[in-house]
């Protein structure tokens, strides 16, 4: 599993599966700046630690590093919120199918740890799959995937088969240890993109129940709860 305290890995300027309103917009930039600000301080702080060391101060690289590893903790913290804010409008219940994740507007890492946290939950649902939006790249620097090689990387590790779809930005993962020959149709997606929730058939493998958007709910809860302590490591 990832850890905070490794570089994370912006994945392109579309951050969002829907028409955002602009406070949100604004609210997830707002997170991700600040997170980058506190970055910005922590470096500056840890070179001059080494220049104060270098130069005999201990004292002085001492309380520097101290104050780095402060900026460390306010940077995770805020790049935390950002990526359960941003997963919670993603995948907010009546805006994708219940058996699909979106990863749009996650750094690598933290795509990493969100998608074992909800394998792992599914798998003791007993769900038999797992559909996965990772984008197609479009707005990441050069136009490359990032999170679709790492979330490829997932399934391995994992022992678990995976496909792409007819869509190149989602990724069909089979939870169940088997092979995927050909990975099946696209699911319809409930609502327009704008949170209308669908009134048709629940998708495919997995159960009807009334209780889907409190279960929804309580799902995105437990997948952050599960990351906290990934969330607050310090090199």
């Amino acid at each position: 599993m990832a850890s905070s305290a490794i570089h994370m890995q912006h994945v392109g300027g579309r951050a969002f599966n829907h028409p955002a309103s602009n406070d949100a917009e604004a609210e997830y930039d707002r997170l991700r700046d600040l997170a980058r600000a506190e970055g910005d301080k922590k470096r500056s702080c840890f070179e001059r630690s080494q220049q104060a060391y270098q130069q005999g101060d201990g004292a002085a690289a001492k309380s520097l590093s101290e104050e780095g590893k402060r900026h460390q903790r306010q940077q995770d913290a805020y790049n935390k919120q950002a990526s359960e804010f941003i997963f919670r409008e993603n995948n907010a219940p009546g805006r994708i199918a219940e058996d699909t994740i979106d990863l749009h507007g996650q750094y690598v890492e933290e795509a990493e740890d969100i998608l074992e946290a909800r394998i792992r939950d599914a798998r003791a649902r007993g769900q038999t799959h797992l559909h996965v939006i990772v984008g197609k790249g479009n707005h990441s620097t050069g136009r490359v995937q990032k999170i679709k090689p790492r979330v490829e990387q997932v399934c391995r590790e994992m022992g678990l088969d995976f496909a792409t779809e007819e869509n190149a930005g989602r990724i069909y993962v089979d939870l169940t240890g088997g092979n995927i020959s050909t990975p099946p149709p696209l699911p319809p997606q409930p609502g327009t993109g704008h949170g209308k929730p669908s009134h048709g058939k629940p998708p495919h493998g997995q159960p009807s129940h009334g209780g889907q958007q409190e279960e929804s709910g309580d799902l995105v809860w437990w997948i952050f709860r599960k990351l906290e302590k990934a969330c607050c490591v310090v090199m």
